[in-house]
């Protein structure tokens, strides 16, 4: 059997590129996550670029530290972190080993498995609302640190993939300031979004967290 073109995995040398190349060519594209009861799979519709020890909104800033090193290895690697001390976020990994660049994926629309997503996300009102964000997205596929390290470039059963999909055309991809980025990288409009789709998350400037008293 001949693979359909858009259901092609990525290649490797897709992601061995500058993170403001690969980030917005990502929109569109098809991010499969394999479970024991069936694939999941979501067209990519909101991402952020990190640029590694060049930019103060990265994990990699300063320096390589046991929580990012897949971010310093082999384009096309999954990254997955945990955040606020609840939620997992995942990222893809870009450009030359050792550049330590990734794209957070922000959103997407759910194409095939919804009925294995909804479970995890029972506050979500509707199908859209699914990956609505970073943590709603790597919840609705069941991602954890487990994953983290991942190729996502193989054309093997993995738990997770990266398809060739439908890239957007230019004229619909938008771009602006990172969510929540605070300081030097809040100024960088490296967050790259699909034009008028209704997965995409809404955009919110950086907050300081209250300490408690």
């Amino acid at each position: 059997m001949i693979a359909r073109p858009d259901r092609t995995p990525l290649p490797r040398k897709f992601f061995d590129r500058p993170v403001l190349e690969v980030a917005p060519d990502l929109l569109g594209r098809i991010l499969v996550r394999s479970t024991p009861d069936g694939p999941i799979a979501l067209r990519l519709t909101e991402v952020e670029a990190y640029d590694g020890q060049n930019d103060p909104g990265s994990h990699a800033y300063r320096g390589r530290t046991p929580r990012n090193d897949v971010m310093f290895g082999a384009p096309g690697h999954v990254y997955v972190y945990f955040t606020y001390g609840m939620w997992f976020c995942m990222n893809l990994v870009c450009g030359p080993e050792g550049r330590s660049s990734a794209v957070l994926l922000r959103a997407g629309e759910i194409v095939e498995g919804a009925e294995l997503a909804r479970p995890r996300r029972l506050s979500a009102r509707n199908d859209k609302e699914l990956a609505k964000g970073p943590a709603r997205l790597a919840t609705a596929l069941g991602v954890d640190r487990a994953l983290n390290g991942t190729d996502a470039c193989t054309s093997q059963d993995t738990p997770l993939r990266i398809l060739t999909g439908t890239p957007v055309p230019g004229d619909r991809v938008r771009n602006g300031p990172r969510t929540g980025v605070a300081g030097e990288g809040g100024v960088h409009p490296w967050r790259y979004w699909v034009a008028d789709d209704p997965t995409v998350s809404p955009y919110r400037a950086h907050v300081p967290r209250k300490r408690r008293s």
